[in-house]
């Protein structure tokens, strides 16, 4: 997170940082904590979440991946509580918004114009694509992907894949650990 962020601002590309499941918002408060110590005011950190768990499966592909409440409640966490965490370091202000709900209800009309960094942890299949079918065109070139469960979450590989693939993205990825990948976005994609 740190390197994409400093490299996006080292290179002026435009755009704000957005998450998809925050869950505690560590991410986050890092992401925002890197814009304090530049001193940079103009760019946003968009939280997306439902603060209410991940989704029970609802397509074939999440079908063997039920993670939601029901049967994984910590990923539930109130968003009072991740408020709480971004003031503990004082870093709750307006440079923080929060989109709260499932993804596909509240991505596509989100007031987001461009981004310079999406990092994608929704897990599924469908909630990977409710991330990247509204959020990835607004991904200006040279801005970053990162995909936090790609190897650990099956159904979130599956959809990176596909995503890629519909769109001919040959973006290499780049593995950061033994679970997660990015890319860098060098064209808009094709259909």
């Amino acid at each position: 997170i740190k390197f994409c962020i400093e490299t996006v601002l080292e290179e002026n590309v435009n755009g704000d940082f957005v998450e998809t499941g925050i869950w505690r918002g560590g991410a986050c408060i890092f992401m925002r904590g890197i814009l304090k110590a530049y001193d940079v005011k103009d760019r946003i950190v968009w939280a997306a979440d439902s603060f209410d768990g991940v989704p029970a499966p609802s397509l074939p592909q999440d079908t063997d991946f039920d993670i939601s409440k029901s049967k994984l409640p910590v990923l539930a966490v109130p968003i009072e509580e991740v408020k709480e965490l971004f003031q503990r370091y004082g870093l709750l202000d307006n440079q923080v918004q929060f989109l709260e709900g499932w993804f596909k209800d509240t991505l596509e009309d989100a007031p987001i114009n461009k981004i310079s960094m999406l990092r994608l942890d929704g897990d599924l299949y469908e909630s990977t694509m409710d991330a990247l079918n509204p959020l990835y065109e607004k991904v200006q070139r040279g801005g970053f992907v990162i995909v936090d469960d790609y190897e650990s979450c099956p159904p979130c590989k599956a959809a990176i894949n596909d995503f890629r693939k519909q769109h001919n993205i040959d973006d290499p990825l780049v593995v950061i650990d033994p679970w997660s990948v990015y890319w860098r976005k060098t064209q808009n994609i094709s259909n």
